[in-house]
């Protein structure tokens, strides 16, 4: 327990919990329980992108600016996004103004509805590359596994940007597709329930 983070309530999380104070209420309700919703899936893959080069903490503190911007990550509605929506985006100092990455989600959203109309959901193909049990390292010992190269390389077959194996293995830790939680963090335990119960997406 000696690189745990113990938590004003006295109990042991992630030690990466004690980085900023914002951290402890994501860590609790959200990082690492499962995700079927597409439009969350989206929404964190497309942050995770925004967040190569730099902090979590800056993206976590920008999100609803985000999430305001992108019309809450509706896909279907950024897909629809032209230039002028570029130059409103790269204007909005509430978000990372970067072109490439700004480009990169209206691209991505495009390629989303494809993968619905060819997949059924977002869902059912990311599901697909949730790391076997057996087969896991020791909670945050790594910063990519073959699934999410796997993963990055077939999202970059079909056409989405700034999806490189380390930004997708972030993306599986936050949305469930492993309980990459220290094995003395109290939340751990939650996860691994709630992903017992969790029904897994098919097409």
């Amino acid at each position: 327990m000696a690189n745990d983070f113990i938590a004003p309530d006295g109990y042991p999380r992630c030690q990466w919990c004690g980085g900023a104070p914002e951290f402890l209420p994501y860590h609790d309700n959200e990082w690492g329980f499962p995700v079927a919703d597409d439009q969350r899936l989206f929404e964190k893959l497309c942050l995770e992108s925004f967040q190569s080069g730099l902090s979590w903490r800056t993206i976590l503190n920008k999100r609803e600016h985000f999430r305001a911007a992108f019309h809450h990550f509706d896909f279907h509605q950024v897909a629809r996004f032209n230039e002028d929506d570029v130059q409103r985006l790269l204007q909005d100092a509430g978000i990372i103004r970067h072109r490439g990455k700004i480009e990169a989600t209206i691209n991505n959203a495009k390629r989303a509805q494809e993968m619905v109309e060819q997949e059924g959901s977002l869902a059912a193909f990311f599901w697909r590359y949730e790391p076997p049990s057996d087969a896991r390292a020791a909670p945050q010992t790594q910063t990519t596994s073959p699934e999410s190269i796997a993963l990055a390389n077939a999202l970059k077959k079909r056409g989405w940007k700034f999806v490189g194996p380390t930004t997708v293995f972030a993306f599986m830790q936050a949305m469930g597709l492993l309980n990459d939680h220290s094995l003395t963090c109290i939340t751990r335990k939650r996860v691994e329930h709630a992903r017992q119960q969790f029904q897994r997406p098919v097409k």
